[in-house]
């Protein structure tokens, strides 16, 4: 018999999500993020689920040149762009748009010679003080990048630090508009926070990240508020159930001591799957589709949790770690962490089911 633990993917969620960014930024073209094996999902598992994007967006070479090879044909855009020269021709022979966010990647396409010109994405800084260019610096580098033959079309693009906060783009897209001003070419400016807050951010492409996942880039608005279903739901089963009595104490450290007689459910799942280690006690678990909360430390392979409002559990009973009627971003908060970094932890040894059979033919 497996283990029960499994992540189910709902693909059908994820196209609700996709559709939903066409609702919040219609007349857009949409680029799907799908960086970090598309933040934990599977790549080759929910592309199915994207076909109705404008193209994706990711950050590895490795996984760009993939797509390129399962016959996918439209754009693909590297976030970081390329890192030294020997890697255009390969870029450049496989159709991929780059993100250009410094002036050497300028002089690297103005020195190299290629089969074919590339699209480039000419990215602002306006306050994340990751990458971009200085504002300053735009128009020089786009009149530098118009006059070089390795470049066929350029587009211009920042990140919004703060997009999430009511405060947070006023700043930032004034520091845009005044740097490219002038300049012809289409923009991109929006991810997940943006897409929801279109209105008022605009752009001509967007970039929508978490929210095609199910969860919110707000700390303020949760998932379902902004019109999106979980697509990842991390489950498993209760393998056993003990009494405490009270004083008595469960998992490492003796962290968790019952104050009165009460039942735990130990549950097949642990940090080595993904679980954060740091969650606390009083992370909240479903139980029979229930709440309950985690008992104890969590450990490699177990969480405890309380059973005294599911008094119907047993061995066998189904457990939802995050995900349907659970929001990963709920557990994020109680583990003082964020809905991405659970999503893209899930370890290689917890299967994942798809949900939705009608994607299975076409899997890459």
């Amino acid at each position: 018999m497996a283990r029960p633990l499994y992540a189910q993917v709902n693909l059908s969620a994820l196209r609700d999500n996709l559709a939903r960014v066409r609702e919040c930024a219609p007349e857009t073209q949409v680029l799907a993020v799908v960086k970090a094996n598309a933040y934990g999902h599977g790549l080759e598992r929910v592309l199915p689920a994207l076909d109705t994007a404008d193209g994706l967006a990711l950050i590895e070479l490795d996984a760009a040149l993939g797509l390129r090879a399962a016959r996918y044909t439209r754009r693909i855009l590297l976030l970081e762009g390329f890192f030294a020269p020997a890697e255009l021709p390969e870029i450049a022979a496989r159709r991929l748009a780059v993100v250009i966010h410094h002036a050497d990647q300028v002089r690297m396409l103005e020195t190299a010679h290629l089969e074919r010109p590339l699209e480039v994405f000419l990215k602002v800084n306006t306050g994340m003080n990751r990458l971009g260019v200085r504002p300053a610096e735009a128009h020089a580098l786009v009149e530098r990048l118009s006059q070089c033959d390795s470049v066929a079309v350029i587009r211009l693009m920042t990140h919004l630090a703060s997009a999430d906060e009511d405060d947070g783009i006023d700043g930032p897209l004034k520091i845009f508009e005044d740097a490219v001003r002038g300049l012809p070419y289409p923009r991109s400016i929006a991810n997940s926070a943006g897409v929801i807050r279109f209105g008022e951010v605009g752009g001509d492409i967007v970039r929508p990240g978490i929210m095609l996942y199910g969860a919110t880039p707000f700390a303020q608005h949760s998932a379902a508020t902004i019109g999106v279903r979980p697509v990842m739901t991390l489950r498993s089963e209760l393998i056993a159930v003990q009494d405490l009595a009270p004083g008595a104490s469960v998992g490492y450290g003796a962290t968790y001591t019952a104050t009165r007689g009460h039942r735990i459910g130990v549950v097949a799942c642990g940090y080595a799957d993904g679980y954060p280690r740091h969650a606390p006690a009083g992370t909240p678990v479903l139980v029979c589709g229930r709440k309950a909360r985690i008992a104890g430390r969590v450990s490699m392979d177990m969480i405890t949790v309380d059973l005294t409002d599911v008094p119907e559990a047993g061995v066998g009973s189904p457990v939802v770690l995050w995900g349907e009627g659970l929001p990963v971003d709920d557990v994020a908060t109680a583990a003082g962490t964020v809905g991405y970094e659970l999503l893209c932890a899930v370890a290689r040894r917890v299967p994942f089911v798809l949900s939705d059979l009608r994607a299975l033919d076409l899997e890459l």
